[in-house]
């Protein structure tokens, strides 16, 4: 079992909060702080496991706030999620698979659906039971207009 410095349990507390798996971690390790460890010893600095159990309490509070920031950051700032990059990405496939009929149909096909919106979020709004939106025309009193709008505008 290797010895560890502060900062290399810091980095494999912080890798397993981004959902790494040990070895993964194990992986990242030996390239940057070219260390050998093992995934059962990396399963250790994770508080969600039993191996985890008896982490010091500062390392459980890294962990979970580590967590919390990599859960609630926005979706743009992960790579893979931009259209641009994806495109990319699918575009170099193409080139490398274009011999390959059926793969480069495939992929053709995935580069128009990002292309053409098909994966974007459609909200569809409707009324009670599914039914469609119900519309109610008010008369109201030029004085009950302008009571109105002056309420409004004390709100902001």
């Amino acid at each position: 079992m290797a010895r560890l410095k502060k900062a290399e349990k810091v980095f494999i507390v912080r890798s397993l909060a981004q959902f790494m798996t040990p070895t993964q971690v194990v992986g990242e390790i030996k390239e940057k702080f070219n260390i050998d460890v093992s995934p059962q010893q990396v399963e250790t600095y994770d508080p969600t496991k039993v191996a985890g159990a008896d982490l010091s309490q500062e390392f459980v509070d890294l962990f979970n706030v580590a967590r919390k920031i990599y859960i609630e950051q926005p979706i743009y700032n992960i790579e893979g999620a931009n259209d641009i990059v994806q495109l990319k990405i699918l575009s170099d496939l193409l080139m490398k698979k274009k011999n390959n009929t059926r793969d480069a149909i495939k992929l053709s096909d995935q580069i128009q659906k990002i292309i053409k919106g098909f994966y974007e979020k459609k909200i569809e709004i409707t009324g009670a039971d599914g039914g469609p939106l119900q519309t109610t025309t008010v008369q109201a009193t030029q004085e009950q207009v302008n009571e109105a709008v002056r309420k409004a505008q004390e709100e902001y």
